[in-house]
Parts: C-alpha cells; structure tokens; sequence
C-alpha cells in the first residue's frame, strides 16, 4: 500500500486559517451510502438516532509553544509534548542549530528551562519556574498546526478547544468536536443521543508527515489515553443492545480501537500506537463525524479504512470541488461506517 494513493491536491485558499464567528457553522458533508450531500452542521441534528452514543474527547489542548532564547541569544521554539512529572517534559525544539545537552533557554523572568537529555528528536527538557503550570499558562501560546501560518491569537484561547474540554495534556486540539456548542448538544440529547467522554491526549505527531513510500513501514507516535468504567460499560451495552456508537473525531476512534478486546471496550490508562489504515478490521466504531484532513497523513488513511479509500477520494473531490474549508478550523463529514 502506497502513500501516492493517498495524496491530493488542494488549493491553498481552502485552508481554514481562521474559525468560523460561530462554531456550528460549519458546513457539513454527509455521505449517505454512495449519495454525497451538502449540509451544515446544525443538522446533524437529523442524524441522530434514538439512543445513539456520541464518543467525544475531552482533552484539553495546553499552550505548549514556548519562544524564548539561548543565553548567546539565539531565538529558540520549543513545544512541549508530554509532562514526566517534576516539571520534566518531553518537548520537541527548534533554533538556528540543533539544541544540546546543557542548553539553556530563557522564556521569561523567573521562567527558564534546560536541555536535560536528547532521544533522537527528542528532548527532555527541565522548567525552572516557581510554578512551571502557571508559567506556561502565562508564557506559553497555543500549538496552532504548521499549515496556518499566523501567529496564535487571543481567540484561538478559546476556538482551539472545544467547549467540553476538562482534562490538560493535548498539544493539538480533537478538531471534529470544535464544532459543538452547548445548545446544538442538548439538541441532539433531546433527539435520543447520549454524549459518552473519554479522554485521549493528542500529541503533536498527528501533524507529522509519513515519510515512506510503504505505509506499513510507518511508525506512529504514541499518545497516552483514558476511559472511565462507566464509559466502557455504557459503549458496550450500546453494542450488545444493537444501538449505534458514533465517533467524534479520529482521536475518539482510535481512543476506543486502542481498547478494544473481541469486540469490547476495556476500561483504563494506556498508550496508543495503533495504525489504521485500509484493510484494518474496526470493531466499534458505527459512524464517525470528521473533519477534512492533509494529503498522505495517516488520518487520512483512518477515515479511508472506516469509509473506503474510493469513497473517501470521491467525497474530497467533491469538497474541494464545493470549496468547503478545510483542516482543523475547516469543515466536517460525517459517514457511517462501510460494512
């Protein structure tokens, strides 16, 4: 399986740059067996079913970025990718030369950090702060994806989360679920859906381009998750019952794939580094609502084994035909699973 079976041209100006005034806004396409249909996502309220789960991923994106400077002056970026403990990260770093052992950068008074260790690209880095969480959230800026090229703003504080977003730890946002207010979810509850949480800590390799020519050659990035008991039992209950277990984005799915046992969802901490691509036999996912996503990345290549690789390339012909918008402040689709 070849990544060029997986690219696509799109037009730069179809790169949603920033969001919409309002979240449920957006457009939505919706695959109806082989049918495509243009539509908005107020209504996806007519798609629920009595009964339906809606998996959706509270995690909570931090302002991960953080500018600062070598003591020679040297401009420095690092991206903080996951918390060890003890004000300890694994963080991603980039200046005019690579970041070494001993390096220290300068963020802001009384907030500094060092290069402790080096795992390939890799850091682990050390923050020396009074408070290192309060620092950030001072200091840091929110982890906005390469391919918008702005500075963050003071309304991605609020835009790049979504509105049920409780638990810290992403450093990219779960973007199908930015579409959802407060009202638009208790209009699908009133329909017959019932929101399920569960809890999947997206890290910054969902951005990160497939490098092979052979997909299968590719090595996914681990991302820590969790599901509460409650949550486990109620999705499968839903299964045994026959009602359907709708996803929320890429994240949700591969959150409860990653837990998944003969067809049932176990409870608990763990880390993810499942690769679905086509051929993968899914087994609990019903219908997933999604956003449009980069040419040869591998959620790209998730969405093509949940729907089909020919449908998924017809249904983005068709979207950059009607020029939805497109990425994590862009559009969505929702289809149901290919059986």
């Amino acid at each position: 399986m070849q990544l060029v079976d997986f690219d696509f041209t799109l037009p730069e100006s179809l790169i949603a740059d920033h969001p919409l005034a309002e979240r449920d806004a957006s457009r939505l396409l919706r695959l109806d067996g082989d049918t495509l249909i243009d539509s908005s996502m107020r209504d996806i309220v007519q798609q629920v079913q009595a009964g339906d789960l809606w998996v959706i991923n509270n995690t909570r994106v931090i302002p991960a970025r953080l500018l600062g400077h070598k003591t020679s002056g040297g401009q420095v970026e690092i991206l903080l990718l996951e918390s060890l403990g003890e004000d300890r990260w694994m963080a991603w770093g980039k200046a005019n030369k690579p970041l070494q052992v001993g390096t220290e950068v300068h963020i802001a008074d009384g907030f500094n950090l060092q290069v402790v260790e080096k795992h390939g690209r890799e850091l682990l880095v050390q923050l020396q702060s009074e408070n290192a969480t309060a620092a950030i959230a001072a200091h840091g800026h929110m982890p906005l994806p390469p391919y918008i090229r702005r500075p963050d703003e003071a309304a991605d504080q609020e835009r790049y989360q979504t509105v049920f977003a409780r638990h810290d730890g992403a450093v990219a946002a779960p973007t199908a679920g930015l579409h959802f207010t407060p009202s638009l979810m208790e209009a699908m509850e009133q329909a017959g859906a019932r929101f399920i949480e569960v809890t999947l800590h997206v890290g910054a390799g969902t951005f990160q381009p497939v490098q092979v020519d052979n997909i299968l050659d590719h090595q996914m990035h681990e991302e820590a998750y969790s599901i509460e008991p409650e949550a486990a039992a109620a999705i499968n209950q839903a299964r045994q019952e026959g009602r359907r277990v709708v996803a929320v984005g890429t994240t949700s799915l591969r959150c409860l794939e990653s837990a998944a046992v003969d067809g049932h969802v176990s409870a608990g901490n763990g880390r993810s580094r499942l690769f679905i691509y086509p051929g993968y036999q899914l087994q609990i996912i019903d219908a997933l609502l999604t956003n449009f996503h980069l040419p040869r990345s591998t959620l790209l290549m998730l969405v093509s084994a949940f729907r089909g690789s020919d449908t998924i390339r017809r249904a983005y012909a068709h979207a950059i035909a009607q020029q939805y918008r497109f990425f994590s402040y862009g559009d969505a689709m929702f289809c149901e699973r290919m059986r």
